[in-house]
């Protein structure tokens, strides 16, 4: 009986390990992913800003050449 209950102890402990493992890998790719997302919406706010001064500049083009024409 208490071989029994030692060794279930030992698989506890054992399955704990593991846990904690599994556990410190998840929060480090969590921590990779918040990193990437980060870096993505920089990059997606650096293109938006962009493509606005893109817009911002074919509209006053357009409108030189509209008073060029009249």
């Amino acid at each position: 009986m208490l071989d029994t209950i030692e060794h279930k102890v030992d698989a506890l402990i054992q399955r704990c390990a593991e846990l904690e493992k599994e556990a410190a890998t998840l929060r480090e790719k969590e921590a990779h992913w918040e990193e990437e997302r980060a870096r993505l919406v920089e990059k997606n706010e650096k293109a938006r800003t962009r493509v606005e001064a893109m817009i911002s500049h074919l509209k006053s083009l357009a409108s030189e050449a509209e008073q060029r024409a009249s």
